[in-house]
């Protein structure tokens, strides 16, 4: 199979929300997620728990836990790319909110994935 291009989100500013969260955790956190974020790369929609699920509206998690904390970093596919949106830290579900946020990016991206998407990498 494939591998899928994965991209950030980036806000109006050309920022990454991704990015702002992932500078506020640990390092071992930070690998974790990155870890994650690779395996999508790797397996695109085939991805599945307990490394990945879906959540609604066309978002899905990415799912990481270190020492107790679970990490989740949200995104959805646009054409033939999975697009990350943002990160958090979550108890139980993943806030409501925090999922309508991911499709308000969604729906931003699709209508202009160019202005969109993060120009810089992955730390």
């Amino acid at each position: 199979m494939p591998k899928t291009e994965v991209v950030l989100f980036a806000e109006d500013d050309g920022t990454s929300p991704l990015l702002d969260w992932l500078n506020d955790l640990t390092t071992k956190a930070q690998q974790k997620c990155i870890v994650r974020i690779e395996r999508l790369a790797e397996m695109g929609h085939e991805l599945r728990r307990p490394e990945a699920e879906y959540l609604r509206n066309g978002i899905y998690e990415l799912r990481a836990i270190l020492e107790g904390v679970h990490y989740r970093v949200l995104y959805f596919f646009h054409e033939k790319k999975g697009v990350i949106s943002h990160g958090l830290k979550k108890q139980g579900e993943v806030p409501p909110k925090e999922i309508d946020l991911a499709v308000h990016r969604k729906e931003r991206f699709g209508s202009n994935p160019l202005k969109h998407t993060y120009e810089g990498e992955l730390p």
